[in-house]
């Protein structure tokens, strides 16, 4: 368990959260669902150690990042990009194998599609040797038949270690397929705390009744 103890964030006289308490289960896929503004991407930070606060977070976990834009090293090929965070090649060729992009392996960040990139920024987080994978809006810049893929994908990897993921998303359909919990943030307050039925999935069929609920809790 990873918990955050009395937290308060401030940027300059904005508070962003004020004596907060919560609490993250080690293995699973949580997502924290709200609108922007809600400090979803501010809660990531803090976990990562990228921005300072008040209060605890304990243990402090070793983090790696699936961000929203790939943020790739341009003069790098892709294996160049993947070895600056892991200098095993063999890691490396079977986890270019495992996202499918193994004839991409010399390619540079300019020659890669979008989904291309953000499937090299998943192998990246996943050959880290993080306690926990933090995800921010990974998906939001995909259509929808490529963010299925890719989100499949990002299951197929996790499976295999069953790391702790922590996943950020305004989306419901994201957070209705992915998760083992969902969390919904209000102004910085968790106003609900949902734990659905079986696995995550790249179905946004699989769980109607769930997403619905998530609907009605953000209302």
């Amino acid at each position: 368990m990873i918990e955050f103890k009395h937290i308060t964030k401030k940027y300059g006289d904005l508070t962003v959260y004020s004596d907060f308490n919560f609490s993250l289960e080690e293995g699973k896929i949580t997502c924290i669902l709200g609108e922007s503004g809600s400090g979803k991407t501010t809660l990531l930070n803090m976990l990562a150690g990228l921005t300072p606060y008040e209060g605890e977070i304990e243990p402090k976990p070793a983090c790696s990042y699936i961000f929203q834009q790939p943020r790739l090293v341009p003069s790098l090929t892709v294996s160049g990009n993947l070895k600056l965070i892991c200098k095993d090649a063999l890691a490396i060729e079977n986890m270019l194998a495992a996202v499918e992009l193994s004839d991409k392996a010399g390619s540079y960040p300019a020659q890669l599609s979008g989904g291309q990139a953000q499937r090299v920024s998943i192998a990246r987080a996943c050959l880290y040797p993080s306690d926990v994978i933090l995800m921010d809006e990974p998906f939001s810049s995909l259509d929808l038949g490529l963010k299925l893929r890719i989100a499949g994908l990002f299951l197929e990897l996790w499976k295999r270690e069953r790391r702790t993921a922590v996943f950020v998303t305004h989306d419901v359909d994201e957070a209705a397929m992915l998760s083992q919990r969902v969390v919904v943030l209000k102004k910085s307050e968790v106003t609900a705390d949902f734990r659905p039925d079986g696995e995550p999935s790249a179905d946004m069929f699989a769980r109607p009744d769930f997403r619905e609920k998530l609907v009605r809790a953000l209302i």
